[in-house]
């Protein structure tokens, strides 16, 4: 997996994103490494957590991207999750608890109880 953005790209999300300084970083961060997704994704986990060996050819980013593939569509998912809510539309804790998942999952500062 090799995914790239252009520097016009780049550049259109840092005039959206100026006002958050995270962003600004990862995107400098792009911008160093030509816009390649991958090796910007590697060198702000390493810069946060230090440098990890993930076995011989494995890629940090599709570790990551196929633990979340299988959050959201596997048996225990949140796509799972969703269809057992739509069995039984009553069912209010299993509805507080998809939102739970997607909450954890995204990092998203909702409150299901609101």
């Amino acid at each position: 997996m090799n995914t790239q953005l252009t520097s016009t790209e780049i550049q259109a999300n840092q005039q959206l994103l100026r006002d958050n300084e995270s962003a600004q970083k990862a995107l400098s961060i792009l911008t160093q490494n030509n816009g390649d997704l991958e090796a910007s994704f590697d060198e702000l986990w390493q810069e946060k957590f230090g440098r990890q060996d993930y076995g011989k050819g494995k890629s940090l980013l599709q570790l990551t991207l196929n633990e979340i593939r299988a959050e959201i569509c596997g048996k225990e998912g949140i796509t799972s999750q969703f269809k057992e809510y739509t069995k039984n539309p009553g069912s209010a804790p299993l509805l507080t608890g998809l939102i739970v998942s997607l909450c954890t999952l995204t990092a998203l500062p909702i409150d299901p109880a609101n």
